[in-house]
């Protein structure tokens, strides 16, 4: 077994003032549209809607926070097998936790990366972000006061900007899922000890402060959300890493695709737990060190700065340079050997100088358009995982981290 820092396990959420809590083939047809050089009109919010979302109808859903615009745009065509001896695609996920802008304007900067490199990425937006702190007391928390909050609220202003963002980030090809609401993570009421029962609640509370923003709000010069999101909500991330054994069962009854919750997993391939897909945040090398960290921002930063964001500035080109190696690394290791999938996760947030957002974006623009190289989101994965032969998955499972195929691709899927 790999020797993993625990230290920064428990990950950290982005409050209203960023506070710490604790090309080959085989993936998918040709796509149906492209993301670059999109163009779009003005909404009444000033946000841009992308092309093709105008021409369709429009169906509001509930109050009018939310409405069916149809298909989504910017999405690849429905992907197909691995075709027999062929090279598996390697899959990159960047994600997102909270998903909330709060007037750093890290939001929009990775939406018009994405834009730039063709990628699609996941969005685990936070319930609570687009419900307003004159209306907290909505917010009945499992095991904890009424309104309560890890992470905050935020104010008018800047929900209006997340409303913005998000609106767009799916208008863009991306994913929006959950990252629940209030982010607790310590003490008798962290999510760590709620039971299913609990989970539901929260996943309810979560859905309904989406679907329900304009009640909540009292705004009505604003666009609907233009997807269904009880449709569209097929996963999430739990705080901190905690609380999946609980959070599954629920998660299967509501018929989620995957779960992205587990702490401390390999660059190995996934399989599925009680019906759900595990995508759990991986180890990776980390320069400079015997140990492996996981996939995330704040866990790079813990073992960087010990936890704190503001650190030793005289640092921040060291720190920058080891989290951007250490990336590296992670995908440099499964796309030249078992071409496992690789995740990132990440926060909106400037923690020491911002120079994590510096390296994710450097990783993106590195490995962006190399042979293979498919930037999707969660559910983009799973609809490539769903349609592959058991037993080719089965086969992928036996490569395990950092091993390549046995006498190349096409000998390995040959073996008995």
């Amino acid at each position: 077994m790999r020797d993993i820092s625990r230290r920064g396990l428990l990950g950290a959420g982005l409050g209203a003032a960023a506070a710490v809590g604790v090309a080959g083939c085989g993936t998918f047809g040709s796509s149906d549209t492209s993301r670059s050089g999109t163009t779009g009109e003005k909404g009444s919010d000033g946000s841009t809607r992308g092309t093709g979302s105008e021409k369709k109808d429009v169906r509001k859903i509930g109050d009018g926070s939310t409405a069916d615009t149809g298909k989504q745009p910017h999405q690849p065509a429905k992907p197909v097998p691995l075709e027999p001896g062929q090279t598996p695609p390697q899959f990159v996920i960047f994600s997102w936790d909270g998903a909330g802008e709060v007037g750093n304007g890290l939001f929009p900067r990775f939406l018009e990366l994405a834009k730039d490199h063709d990628a699609a990425m996941t969005f685990f937006l936070s319930g609570i972000y687009l419900l307003p702190e004159s209306k907290k007391s909505m917010y009945r928390p499992p095991n904890n006061r009424i309104g309560a909050s890890d992470i905050g609220y935020l104010t008018d202003g800047h929900i209006k900007e997340t409303l913005k963002n998000v609106r767009q980030a799916w208008l863009d090809g991306h994913e929006i899922g959950t990252h629940f609401n209030g982010h607790f993570c310590s003490g008798s009421g962290s999510v760590a000890n709620w039971s299913s029962a609990q989970w539901r609640s929260e996943i309810d509370q979560a859905v309904s402060f989406v679907t329900e923003w304009r009640t909540n709000t009292g705004w009505t010069d604003l666009d609907p959300l233009p997807f269904d999101y009880r449709k569209e909500l097929i996963g999430g991330r739990a705080p901190c890493l905690l609380g999946q054994e609980n959070l599954l069962p629920t998660a299967s009854k509501l018929g989620w695709r995957y779960d992205a919750s587990s702490p401390g997993g390999t660059q190995i391939w996934p399989k599925k737990r009680e019906g759900v897909w595990d995508l759990p945040l991986q180890a990776m090398p980390f320069p400079g060190h015997s140990f492996e960290v996981l996939s995330m921002d704040y866990n790079i930063l813990a073992n960087q700065s010990l936890n704190s964001t503001k650190g030793m500035p005289s640092r921040y080109p060291e720190w920058r340079e080891q989290a951007t190696q250490s990336y590296l690394a992670g995908f440099n290791r499964a796309y030249s050997t078992n071409r496992a999938p690789f995740y990132i996760g990440n926060h909106f947030e400037e923690w020491n100088g911002g120079i994590y957002m510096d390296a994710v974006e450097a990783v993106l623009k590195k490995i962006a358009g190399k042979p293979d190289v498919r930037l999707v989101s969660f559910r983009q994965f799973v609809d490539w995982l769903d349609v592959q032969t058991p037993a080719v998955l089965d086969k992928l499972r036996t490569l395990g981290v950092g091993q390549s195929p046995e006498g190349g691709w096409n000998a390995f899927f040959k073996q008995a």
